[in-house]
């Protein structure tokens, strides 16, 4: 088939990143596919390139993707990247494609979902655990807390990614409200579970939650994480029961809550079981060497 490849940039680059897109279309002008490729610019990051491919279901194996694919992993040399990575759920037609292009298997995920009309919330009533307090909020971070929950953020650093070349996260305060306002520029609604150690007022964990504004369809958990040293007390699960709690207390309409979590992950995916979240699909991430 006759193939036009249209580069394309989005106009406005996030604070930790920047994207190139790529359109394909057939001879008539209609668009049969299409490449994102977001480049990380934050330290610790700049190595990394994530790359998402859609091709039309009637247009595969016509060569659409994988033109796709060698514009975008151009612009990634180009960029002096090292490492791509690419996400696709498994068994699927983007899991093949991937295998076959290339790219190697570094991190299996398993989706989850929370059916918020079946929540037992005597189950979920509080767990207080010496020591610690919790603390909440919406959207955006109090000033007060918010180094604090910069410097909690390193709690996701040795979140197991298996053989992902994913690098360091490095958060600070412009970074965090900088998330924050992301959310909020689309209309969803964040709100973070924190945990306080009683004994200086740090927060030592958290856990984040977004729901759609119009506070219907599921509900996306984001980071939920503990400081090292502070965990194997539970801390994880009062958090996420808690955000559970207040998403099915505010939001009547909602229908559930949504998490992943990778397979080597072993205390997530135990807490995720004990609060009645339900596997849905398996994910591979993917990633290609430079």
């Amino acid at each position: 088939m006759t193939l036009h490849i249209t580069p394309l940039a989005d106009p406005e680059p996030g604070t930790s990143s920047r994207r190139l897109a790529w359109l394909a279309s057939g001879a008539d002008g209609a668009p049969v596919g299409s490449a994102f490729l977001r480049l990380f610019t934050k330290e610790g990051q700049q190595h990394l390139a994530e790359l998402e491919i859609a091709v039309h279901a009637g247009e595969r194996h016509q060569g659409v993707g994988t033109r796709l694919l060698d514009a975008a992993v151009a612009a990634a040399r180009a960029e002096g990247r090292r490492s791509v990575i690419a996400q696709a759920e498994q068994g699927s037609a983007a899991d093949a494609f991937l295998a076959a292009r290339g790219f190697r298997r570094v991190l299996s995920l398993t989706y989850a979902r929370l059916d918020l009309k079946d929540v037992d919330l005597a189950a979920l009533g509080e767990q207080a655990t010496p020591g610690y307090e919790l603390t909440e909020w919406d959207g955006t971070v109090p000033a007060e807390l918010a180094q604090s929950y910069a410097d909690s953020r390193r709690a996701m650093d040795d979140m197991p990614m298996e053989g992902t070349d994913y690098g360091t996260v490095v958060w600070d305060v412009e970074r965090v409200v900088a998330a924050a306002d992301a959310v909020a520029r689309r209309g969803d609604l964040l709100h973070t579970v924190a945990a306080v150690d009683t004994a200086d007022g740090s927060i030592v964990g958290f856990s984040e939650l977004v729901v759609p504004g119009d506070g219907l369809g599921d509900g996306q958990h984001y980071g939920t994480a503990v400081l090292p040293e502070h965990r194997g007390r539970g801390l994880a699960r009062w958090m996420k029961a808690t955000s559970v709690r207040r998403a099915r207390e505010r939001h009547p309409d909602l229908a559930g809550l949504l998490t992943d979590t990778a397979d080597s992950n072993a205390p997530m995916r135990a807490v995720n079981e004990a609060l009645g979240y339900v596997p849905t699909h398996k994910a591979v991430e993917y990633q290609l060497d430079l």
